[in-house]
């Protein structure tokens, strides 16, 4: 029994490999043309469906809005009900239809032509009312539905596979960043994970700021009072020439070469890792444990030589609860 539920499991999931194999291959100018008026579209991406098609928009379109392209999705029951007054003539209407002759597509085909509004129509008919009526046109291909072979499986993976391809090909050539996705994106793991170093960061008064021509000796006072276990070392323009750690005191103890009366540029580390503001933490965190660093120094990119801010390794860590 427990081979037999594993078996059907496969053979489901077997289908819809093959039907995404078959949707690989028919990407064509179809395709290139509905991304490209995507992408040019100045107002924003209306999604329509039918029935389980109309689950799938919806899902696309969330998709779409996420990645920088304005989208909602309308039922095209609705369409005949008032919800057509929602589309102006700036707008581009996507509408999904396995059969392609639904009846509450008539009117969305007919408002789309007598407005001259671009349909592309995503079908999988080519006889079908739809395919007729769209500027543009992405044909499904035909597959096998699980379930006796009639229900919608298949061929609506290959639906969302197709909506997911439009919207990640639409986001690369708009040159929609992880910047820009986090802004659309502000709350839960994700928004963590997408949070860099201008947003952990210390600034201003907080930054133990010393100069390099500072002895040693009133150089470790602002390294008591700031308790981060380290400072960020200044020329006299107020550029950064180096870093001095607990480690680095412990290592001039050792080879001797500690004076209180000493300049704190010559034991500092010069070069100190430094990142762009716009670093993930993720990507932070990453380069601290390869170099073994417990601190670095945040600049902006117009001046690579200024910190603007400096993060510590345990700031990183409890904020993202390693």
């Amino acid at each position: 029994m427990k081979k037999d539920i594993s078996q059907i499991g496969k053979e489901v999931i077997d289908l819809q490999i093959k039907a995404l194999k078959k949707l690989r291959n028919s990407i064509d100018d179809q395709f290139v043309e509905a991304v490209k008026k995507i992408i040019n579209c100045k107002s924003k991406v209306i999604i329509c469906g039918v029935g389980k098609s109309g689950i799938i928009a919806s899902k696309i379109s969330a998709t779409l809005a996420s990645v920088g392209t304005p989208s909602f999705y309308i039922s095209a029951n609705d369409c005949s009900h008032g919800d057509l007054g929602r589309i102006s003539k700036k707008d581009i209407i996507i509408l999904i239809s396995h059969s392609g002759n639904s009846d509450e597509l008539k009117n969305i085909i007919n408002y789309a032509k007598s407005n001259k509004i671009t349909l592309i129509g995503i079908v999988s008919n080519k006889q079908s009312n739809l395919y007729n009526g769209s500027n543009i046109k992405l044909l499904i291909p035909d597959v096998q539905e699980s379930g006796y072979g009639i229900v919608p499986t298949s061929s609506t993976t290959s639906q969302l596979s197709l909506g997911d391809a439009l919207s990640i090909v639409s986001m690369k050539l708009k040159k929609f960043s992880k910047l820009d996705f986090k802004k659309f994106h502000p709350g839960g793991n994700l928004a963590i994970k997408l949070k860099t170093a201008s947003d952990l960061m210390l600034t201003k008064n907080k930054i133990p700021f010393v100069n390099e021509n500072e002895i040693i000796k009133n150089a470790l006072k602002t390294l008591n009072k700031k308790k981060l276990g380290f400072i960020i070392v200044n020329d006299n323009q107020g550029l950064n020439s180096g870093i001095f750690t607990d480690g680095d005191l412990k290592r001039a103890l050792q080879k001797k070469k500690y004076s209180e009366k000493s300049k704190i540029k010559n034991i500092m580390t010069k070069k100190p890792y430094s990142v762009e503001e716009n670093t993930l933490l993720t990507d932070i965190l990453t380069k601290m444990n390869k170099k073994k660093i417990t601190s670095i120094c945040v600049f902006n990119k117009s001046n690579k030589k200024k910190t603007i801010g400096v993060i510590h390794i345990h700031q990183i860590l409890k904020f993202l609860k390693y």
